[in-house]
């Protein structure tokens, strides 16, 4: 009986061991991988492709952008997307400078820099430099989907 325990109490300990050895998540390897992301999703942004640059956001996601009404879900996203191509002289780009993803690999976020180029209506070419925040959330499928994302106008540099 005694050697019954010992063997059980072994037993749950290599359990619980390997248990914890595989929970542990790369913080940093996933904060590149999200980084990377960030970055696709902004050469997505460019090509002007509505359903790749909606493909990174979660059916469930808001955006908030300064002087505008929050954007709650796909559908209201979309409204947004399409009305910004319309506009021949709309592009927008960013690039992370800063990501960080939780202990559990469950939720993530990156500071970004981001430039929105468009025309005004006399057809003059006007630059807008944003700070942006993205949180992001693993998804059940594995992939990471952005769930909020925040713009606040840069103040201009004197």
């Amino acid at each position: 009986m005694r050697r019954l325990k010992s063997i059980c109490f072994l037993s749950i300990g290599a359990v619980l061991l390997v248990g914890c050895a595989q929970s542990r998540i790369d913080t940093q390897a996933e904060a590149e991988k999200l980084g990377r992301l960030s970055r696709e999703w902004s050469q997505a942004a460019s090509s002007r492709d509505v359903e790749k640059i909606l493909s990174y956001w979660s059916d469930d996601a808001v955006v908030v952008s300064s002087g505008e009404a929050m954007r709650k879900g796909k559908k209201s996203i979309r409204q947004m997307v399409e009305g910004s191509m319309k506009n021949p002289g709309f592009h927008i780009s960013w690039e992370p400078i800063h990501v960080e993803v939780s202990a559990a690999g469950d939720m993530g976020y990156a500071l970004e820099e981001t430039k929105i180029s468009t025309t005004d209506l006399t057809g003059k070419s006007v630059d807008m430099m944003f700070n942006g925040v993205t949180i992001w959330k693993r998804q059940a499928d594995g992939n990471w989907r952005n769930v909020v994302d925040v713009l606040s106008p840069k103040e201009k540099q004197h």
